[in-house]
């Protein structure tokens, strides 16, 4: 049984959209109804990318859609978020494809690099002719990437990186390598550098066995003497405060995100719950322990959405702050996931199965949980914001 998705919007807040952002989010809507929920079942089970797909998100301008010139949409920070909202809704993994791909990979060249780099990458990413991925988390260094072990020393009019990169989205995919690394001969300050994946010595190796994101391709990176020419360098880059701005980009994304999950595994409970009937062949949705699990999950999308769309409104204007992002996205991934959690109780054993999207957002929501800043880090991100003081 397939339910067709309803919508959520118990605060009435499409009332408070411009009609350029209900257009956004209508197209958004229509394509992952048409082009996703028709195959991503499929793509989940048997662990494969819809590739098919990139060159049409690329028309639909989903990638690096809030940042403005060089063939990009243009759209607003709220405009992104329902974007990344109704992808998610989808599937957490094509929402992961298109954050790399436009907060990971296009802001930092957008934000960090040459002119001859902005106009040579940035319309080709944003079209999807080209992929890109993002190499910061390393095998020893997640949630501490300051100890990344990554090197790049001069030599000559070169840089010759060395070093190894692991859980990279789209790694495999990728024709550019947004890659950070110590330089050497500036007392190891990082840097970021423009890699391209042809070059002699760079290797990625698709990561088999997980249980999460089936749907999206997930790498590991391998630098060995990698020579690239000094103008594959970042010039604005510098410092760990340079990654982390790409960072907060993708965890505003996220934040939204997690919305989709969410509102996708509270509409299939909720219809589930009206048409399964059991006890005096009555729908389980007239008991009060099912109308506790709705009622809960129906509070706190509300919440979510009122804090992901005030994020963006500050966003839009320049006040956002890094901390406001944190709150956002360890809030609404932790929501979606009891979201998901609370729906698969009310589908009972039908909710383990692939009939009902519950399970699959579930596993994928586990590892969203911790990508880009685990629940934890961004609690203590937000209490040194508090305190004034680190914890960590």
């Amino acid at each position: 049984m397939t339910f067709k998705f309803q919508g959520f919007d118990f605060l009435h807040l499409d009332s408070t959209f411009t009609e350029d952002e209900l257009l956004v989010r209508r197209s958004a809507r229509e394509f992952v109804e048409d082009n996703i929920v028709p195959i991503i079942e499929d793509c989940f089970r048997d662990s494969s990318f819809p590739r098919a797909l990139v060159p049409m998100m690329g028309e639909m301008g989903f990638f690096g859609a809030n940042l403005h010139g060089y063939g990009c949409a243009g759209m607003s920070n709220v405009e992104y978020g329902l974007v990344m909202q109704e992808l998610e809704r989808g599937d957490s993994g094509l929402r992961s494809f298109v954050s790399v791909q436009s907060a990971l990979v296009m802001y930092p060249i957008y934000t960090f690099g040459s002119e001859e780099q902005k106009s040579t990458w940035l319309p080709a990413l944003a079209s999807g002719q080209k992929i890109g991925c993002f190499g910061l988390t390393e095998p020893g260094f997640g949630s501490n990437p300051g100890g990344m072990t990554t090197r790049a020393r001069k030599s000559g009019d070169d840089y010759i990186l060395n070093g190894e990169k692991m859980w990279i989205t789209s790694g495999t995919l990728a024709d550019i390598a947004v890659i950070w690394a110590k330089v050497e001969d500036e007392d190891n300050r990082i840097r970021g550098f423009l890699v391209e994946t042809d070059r002699p010595g760079f290797s990625a190796e698709e990561v088999h066995g997980k249980w999460s994101l089936r749907a999206s391709s997930t790498s590991g990176l391998s630098l060995q003497d990698v020579r690239v020419p000094a103008s594959a360098l970042l010039p604005g880059s510098g410092g760990l405060k340079s990654p982390l701005m790409c960072l907060s980009q993708a965890r505003y994304g996220i934040s939204w995100g997690a919305l989709g999950a969410a509102m996708e595994c509270f509409d299939t409970a909720l219809q589930y719950s009206k048409e399964r009937k059991q006890f005096r062949n009555q729908p389980i949705a007239s008991h009060q322990l099912i109308q506790e699990k709705l009622v809960w999950m129906a509070s706190e999308i509300s919440k979510g959405q009122l804090l992901s769309l005030h994020v963006g409104r500050l966003k839009d204007k320049g006040a956002e702050g890094f901390q406001h992002i944190s709150m956002a996205k360890r809030n609404n991934v932790w929501m979606a996931l009891e979201c998901a959690r609370m729906a698969r109780d009310i589908l009972g054993a039908n909710g383990i199965t692939s009939d009902y999207p519950i399970m699959r957002h579930m596993m994928n929501l586990e590892s969203v949980k911790t990508y880009e800043g685990t629940h934890d880090i961004h609690a203590l991100i937000l209490g040194q914001s508090l305190t004034g003081i680190a914890a960590y």
